[in-house]
């Protein structure tokens, strides 16, 4: 037999065998029950719905079953697996789920929050309970409620692959042991970005303790028991923003924390059995002030922003000394307070300020601890933190605001208000709606199925919270985040150095905006609106790209920004424009009338109209007139440039002269007073070489400039190299104006 004859005769052999088996397969399921392609079985039971257990580092959009989209709650039904049950089938039909098996890809974190829908929703809902057990026993096994049929889950992961056994278990329906999930999820740890330090700060004569209730036990208000629920309160932080993310199409990227291998917390079985675990780190750093002093301080002033604020300026004094970041690096951090206690003279608490700024390379959120009790300390508590009912005490733990009238709402409205704070040290700010707005008070909402009574409304909470219900990240903090270096994700494009943005008035009433790392996202204001009512998005949105990429080059009329804005707002006569580059640069245009206007237009000898870009610095004064300086070079053929001299100090730059071969020049700047550094730059017109345009490094004055030319590099930086923004001016027409 032919070596090519064999391999046709083994080919045939195994496809027979294969058919053959499968159908053996097929006749001895048929006698148990059948799956049809959406994954139910057509013998009474039906499948366990996991809307949120799947991601990939590469998947950029949610599956189906995410209702942000939509109205109705389309469940997404896993295709179930045939196999062998651990007991009997029911007798009847009844909306669970017989054994299936779902297999996700990579997520970079270590908390996850899954939600799902156990049985059909063509049959009546069930409550019950859902148990997550780890198949490789790398974490204690939790138990969440389902509530009608749903359920939310935080499930916690391990470095590598994850496999999970959900099993359902509800009292009104017999053998519910049988009805399962597994489902795969590949843990990838994120350690190729910025972490947000998590820090516990302390006065120097702290006791260490934080205001509970007076019925409390003095253990419940430990230091220990500090970093317990902080760190847990960091972990649903994190779950939050990734799921939010996810259903924004930009993967399931959240923010890291910095880790340390101790005695494992976000379990309570982890310090019985002593399990050691890689988790959050948190600082415990004790400030130069006494409680008294911080009291002092903090009267009256809890909530005013900025670096003039003295209490932020000592934790950050404090936070100095224990990090020392060098010189050029940012650091992110959130503090937590502790002595945050209630005065009861001043009837008062003490020492709670919410502040979100930057200063020196740290961006720094602050938070007080008057609502750390009712914080979970573990993961087996996340659930009763946000469904106890029980009043705290009026006097230490009251609220002015009345968002604390029981523990639940204590729970959701401080840890809600600390991740605003945290989303400034972001770069987020005052938003419409999300956390950004006041529907931080709905944080809750993500993590149980139900609500309980609202003493703040007065009203019963919702009986079923799906994700509609949930409070959220704004589309507009999402794009925020997704281009933050904290927020970086493996399958990202390295960053671009170059994020400087540039705004031209051009023909037929156009704005055309630049930018090399291109054009994220345009908020728009009017001159009634302190907070950005609409916008563009180019990230994956309406606007974006097929390919995910943004360009470098985006243009807009006025009637399209009309045309964003709500109806009562179409007819504002100022519109304001901010727009931010893909690396996190933005530019504000304060006026859009005025990129049209006189001033914003030059005639050039051909009888043309130029159109200046946006301002780079400001006058050394006020009074001096603006230059405009049409290059010769560029009207008259025959003259040739060969050489551009900067006139520059160490810092700054005053001014850039233009030399000919016919030895005469063009001086464009001011002349400083003093002797200034003149360096030049010798074209090679032997070459070729023509001037295209030039680097600047700007702030409130132009402190360094590069000399762009056609052989395409940027030939050194005269000035300060490092100093303000760095900006890439490039014009067809070599012209120059300030």
């Amino acid at each position: 037999m032919s070596p090519k004859t064999f391999i046709k005769d083994l080919r045939r052999i195994s496809r027979t065998s294969f058919h053959k088996g499968a159908a053996r397969r097929a006749k001895d399921d048929s006698t148990s029950s059948d799956v049809d392609g959406d994954g139910r079985t057509t013998n009474g039971t039906s499948t366990l719905t996991l809307d949120n257990c799947s991601s990939s580092s590469s998947h950029t959009t949610p599956p189906p079953s995410l209702p942000t989209l939509s109205s109705s709650y389309l469940p997404y039904l896993c295709k179930a697996e045939t196999s062998n049950h651990l007991g009997p089938l029911p007798q009847r039909p009844v909306p669970i789920s017989s054994p299936s098996s779902r297999s996700s890809g990579a997520v970079n974190h270590k908390v996850i929050l899954i939600y799902g829908q156990i049985g059909d929703a063509r049959n009546p809902p069930v409550d019950g309970s859902v148990t997550l057990n780890h198949l490789n026993d790398s974490f204690p096994s939790t138990t969440w409620p389902v509530r009608e049929s749903h359920f939310k889950a935080l499930l916690h992961l391990v470095p590598g692959p994850n496999k999970v056994r959900l099993d359902f278990l509800s009292k009104k329906v017999a053998n519910a042991t049988a009805h399962q999930s597994v489902i795969s999820v590949n843990y990838l740890p994120m350690i190729n970005c910025p972490p947000l330090h998590l820090v516990i700060l302390l006065a120097k004569d702290s006791h260490g303790q934080f205001d509970t209730a007076e019925s409390a036990s003095k253990k419940d208000n430990s230091l220990d028991v500090a970093v317990r629920k902080f760190r847990m309160a960091a972990y649903l932080w994190q779950a939050f923003t990734q799921e939010q993310m996810y259903r924004n199409n930009f993967a399931r990227r959240s923010f890291r924390f910095e880790e340390e291998w101790q005695t494992g917390t976000i379990s309570s079985k982890d310090a019985v059995s002593h399990q050691m675990r890689n988790e959050a780190k948190i600082h415990v750093i004790r400030c130069d002030k006494t409680v008294a002093e911080l009291t002092e301080l903090s009267l009256g002033r809890g909530h005013a922003p900025g670096r003039n604020n003295e209490l932020f300026e000592i934790v950050k004094a404090a936070l100095d000394q224990r990090f020392m970041p060098p010189p050029g690096q940012k650091s992110y951090v959130t503090a937590l307070i502790l002595d945050n206690h209630f005065d009861s003279k001043l009837q008062s608490a003490t020492g709670h300020a919410r502040v979100g700024t930057a200063d020196n390379g740290l961006e720094l959120a602050v938070f007080g601890s008057r609502g750390l009790q009712s914080y979970p300390s573990c993961i087996e508590e996340v659930v009763s933190a946000f469904t106890d009912c029980a009043r705290p005490d009026t006097g230490p733990l009251a609220n002015g605001n009345n968002e604390c009238g029981s523990n639940w709402e204590m729970a959701t409205a401080s840890l809600g208000a600390h991740l605003r704070e945290i989303g400034r040290v972001f770069g987020c700010s005052e938003r419409e709606s999300g956390i950004m707005s006041h529907d931080y008070l709905r944080f809750n909402r993500s993590f149980t199925s139900w609500e309980p009574y609202c003493t703040r409304t007065k009203e019963q909470g919702l009986r079923l919270c799906l994700a509609q219900d949930e409070t959220s990240w704004h589309r507009l903090d999402a794009l925020r985040f997704r281009l933050h270096p904290c927020f970086r994700h493996p399958s990202d494009p390295p960053p671009s150095s170059n994020g400087s943005i540039h705004v031209w008035a051009v023909d037929s009433s156009k704005i055309l905006l630049t930018s090399m790392s291109g054009v994220a996202f345009i908020e728009i204001y009017t001159d009634e609106d302190d907070i950005c009512i609409a916008y563009f998005d180019y990230m994956n949105g309406e606007l974006g790209n097929s390919n995910n990429g943004l360009s470098k080059q985006v243009t807009v009329t006025e009637d399209e920004i009309r045309a964003r804005l709500p109806e009562n707002r179409k007819k504002a006569r100022k519109l304001k424009l901010v727009i931010v580059s893909g690396s996190l640069c933005s530019h504000t245009v304060e006026d859009v009338s005025l990129l049209k206007a006189k001033g914003s237009i030059i005639k050039l000898p051909n009888g043309q109209a130029g159109y200046r870009s946006n301002n780079l610095g400001f006058a050394a004064s006020l009074e001096a007139p603006p230059q405009d300086l049409i290059l010769d070079s560029a009207v008259i053929q025959t003259k040739l440039l060969t050489s551009i001299k900067v006139h520059h100090s160490p810092s700054a730059v005053n001014g850039i002269e233009f030399c000919y071969e016919d030895a005469t020049s063009q001086f464009f700047g001011s002349q400083p007073s003093q002797p200034a550094i003149i360096s030049e730059h010798i074209l090679d017109t032997r070459r070729g070489e023509l001037l295209t345009g030039f680097y600047i490094r700007a702030a409130h004055k132009v402190e360094g400039l590069g000399i762009i030319t056609s052989m395409g590099k940027i030939n050194g930086v005269y000035g300060d190299a490092t100093a303000g923004v760095g900006y890439v001016l490039l014009s067809s027409s070599s012209l120059a104006s300030r």
